[in-house]
């Protein structure tokens, strides 16, 4: 079994999250933008329409896992997969061909707590930072106000749709890091509960950060494509591979 010494602690592999509640909000943006966003990692985007791609904008709060309880948000990119002739996966047999063996690039992953900045870092390779991360999850209206420096990143807040059918643990599509010139996928798994979803159903201000300049330039804001909530996942992530 893989352990890594992160602050005088060891973390086995696979690190485990045992609950956490997520919310997220996915948009269509400009395909050009989006790739020029995430150039430096040498992944391409995934066109799920002419010269539309994917980002989604996820807020979660880990309340029982390896690496402690923190609040985190994350801003990911739908990407083809890089061998450039992708598996089938189960579920998008049929669907649209971009769509087969994509994966989900983390372009920024800001956390508020310093062990998981560490060990995020060290030993996937996500692009984690400190910043203020203020969730509001008790009220009907999941809110997410994000500052970074002191400045405003945005303010997004997701209305829950309807429940959806969830349970048992699946194989999540592979997420893609890139840190210190090198790319890397990280298998892992989820097991939801509590699952809503809707068309729609998110509403974002941006602030005056740079991230909130990209989000801007990806066209952002915008109507969402679609909202999923989640009140319980709990979640595996594997060794990371280098690619």
């Amino acid at each position: 079994m893989a352990r890594h010494l992160i602050q005088g602690r060891e973390v086995a592999m696979p690190v485990r999250i045992r609950d956490a509640t997520a919310c997220g909000a996915s948009y269509l943006v400009r395909a050009d933008a989006a790739r020029a966003v995430i150039a430096y990692s040498g992944m391409d985007v995934a066109e799920v329409l002419p010269g539309k791609a994917l980002c989604t904008l996820v807020f979660v709060s880990y309340a029982d896992g390896d690496l402690g309880a923190y609040r985190e948000f994350g801003m990911a990119f739908l990407v083809r997969h890089p061998d450039g002739e992708p598996p089938l996966r189960r579920g998008l047999r049929g669907g649209l061909p971009g769509l087969r063996g994509a994966g989900a690039f983390v372009h920024w992953l800001p956390v508020d707590q310093g062990f998981t900045l560490e060990a995020g870092r060290a030993i996937w390779g996500f692009p984690k930072e400190l910043a203020d991360i203020d969730l509001r999850l008790a009220s009907p209206y999941k809110r997410c106000i994000l500052r970074k420096d002191g400045r405003l990143v945005l303010d997004l807040l997701v209305r829950p749709g309807v429940p959806v059918l969830s349970g048992g643990t699946v194989r999540a599509p592979d997420a893609y890091s890139h840190r210190d010139g090198v790319t890397r996928r990280i298998p892992w798994s989820v097991s939801p509960r509590g699952v809503r979803a809707r068309p729609g159903g998110a509403l974002i201000r941006l602030g005056n950060h740079p991230v909130a300049k990209e989000l801007s330039e990806l066209g952002l804001p915008r109507r969402a494509l679609m909202t999923t909530t989640a009140s319980h996942l709990a979640m595996t992530f594997d060794e990371a591979k280098d690619i």
